[in-house]
């Protein structure tokens, strides 16, 4: 039986909204998240309280999660050495991501950063995960097309996921969160990349609507892909990016396409639901107009 792997991504449905949601909101959430049974959960990120203040209390979080019971690891976005430094003092963490991008003009209205800086600080950060026992995740945004003007072709996409793999890197989310993905560039980029890299873990990380989510999710896994994020509920998006109306892929739905195509996962169903009745009410509690969620209100059986 084919298996994948789920990173339940409640850091990235969270990071733009307004609203901030308590802290002890946030340890309730996540501690539920752990009975579930996923493989990772992006809980949160170590940045300037100035960039995602709504998760400017992550270290808090972090001392009051119970992971006693369950094999489920962490991840926390960096964005800076300091950031990574913070991060790597909590034997809690297991991954630290980063968000790289093949736009530059994305990189600086993510991070500030042009590629050459973002290269360095990656070499940093693969430096400091070997000290630390940490593992580097590095996002490879707009994958699958560019909406900045910047050029764009699967070449591209070839070029750096190279680079990045000859600097050390070998896990490495591509990442579509403008929804400018198409099935034939995801189907196509995954083969490459997969056939001229076996080695290296790759993952998606896709932002869309349940009207096109199956067919996305469908070219990744035909092509290769085994490791996918989503959140319960699909609730998020970038708010870097200009496209935040945009939600994640909605975790019920991923189950939903697993359980019919005969893909093993070591979900605990009854804690899923479990999560899912939380997640209404904890998303709430940080809503704003100008983020909102595409769920359809499923939960698998």
């Amino acid at each position: 039986m084919e298996k994948i792997r789920i990173t339940e991504s409640p850091r990235d449905a969270i990071q733009g909204l307004k609203n901030f949601i308590s802290t002890q909101a946030k340890i309730d959430y996540l501690n539920a998240l752990l009975h579930v049974g996923f493989d990772v959960i992006d809980a949160g990120s170590f940045v300037s309280p100035s960039a995602i203040p709504q998760l400017r209390d992550m270290e808090k979080v972090l001392q009051k999660l119970d992971l006693s019971h369950t094999n489920t690891k962490l991840m926390v976005l960096i964005g800076n050495v300091k950031g990574a430094e913070k991060a790597s003092e909590f034997e809690q963490i297991t991954y630290l991501s980063f968000p790289f991008s093949v736009s530059e003009t994305f990189l600086k209205l993510n991070i500030n950063s042009g590629f050459d800086k973002a290269r360095l600080l990656i070499d940093e950060f693969l430096d400091m995960s070997v000290v630390s026992g940490k593992t580097l995740v590095v996002y490879l945004t707009m994958a699958f097309g560019n909406p900045y003007g910047d050029k764009w072709s699967p070449d591209i996409v070839w070029k750096w996921t190279n680079k990045l793999i000859s600097t050390g890197v070998e896990h490495i989310s591509l990442s579509d969160i403008t929804g400018v993905a198409t099935t034939e560039n995801i189907a196509k980029i995954f083969t490459v990349l997969k056939n001229e890299f076996p080695e290296t873990d790759f993952g998606l990380h896709l932002h869309t609507t349940h009207t096109n989510w199956f067919e996305k999710v469908d070219a990744a896994f035909i092509s290769g892909c085994r490791n996918f994020d989503s959140v319960i509920s699909g609730f998020g998006g970038c708010p870097m990016t200009g496209y935040e109306m945009l939600g994640n892929l909605d975790t019920a739905l991923l189950i939903d396409y697993c359980e019919k195509n005969n893909i093993s996962l070591d979900i605990d169903r009854k804690e899923f639901v479990r999560a899912v009745e939380k997640a209404a009410a904890f998303y709430a509690l940080g809503t704003s107009p100008s983020i909102h969620s595409h769920s359809v209100e499923r939960i698998p059986k």
